[in-house]
């Protein structure tokens, strides 16, 4: 399986508002993202189609690795947050493995 990969920052997570402004520019959400969890649910749910919310696009053998580097910090600071983050990612590859698609995200705590 081939992986592309986007990184986070978690030593900048200060908040919601800088999670879903470095996840903006991490994964390419577009402009009219609305930057909640339903929005960036939505946004990496469909990397596999044509009409993607990011610019990152997936073949059917490819994954995207999301690096979060200071993961440690993240939690520290805002574990809530990188929580729920997990749950939404774990969410979001049960969505493609009920399409009969192999799951499309990774995590790499750093």
């Amino acid at each position: 399986m081939q992986k592309i990969i986007a990184t986070l920052d978690g030593s900048l997570i200060k908040d919601w508002p800088t999670f879903h402004a470095q996840s903006s520019t991490a994964f390419g959400f577009p402009k009219f993202y609305g930057a909640t969890m339903d929005a960036w649910v939505d946004c990496l749910s469909y990397l596999r189609d044509e009409d993607s919310m990011s610019t990152i696009q997936l073949g059917p053998d490819q994954i995207l690795q999301i690096d979060i580097l200071n993961a440690d910090v993240w939690r520290r600071n805002q574990s809530e947050i990188l929580e729920e983050v997990l749950f939404c990612i774990a969410g979001i590859n049960e969505r493609y493995e009920d399409y009969g698609e192999p799951p499309a995200l990774a995590v790499n705590l750093l």
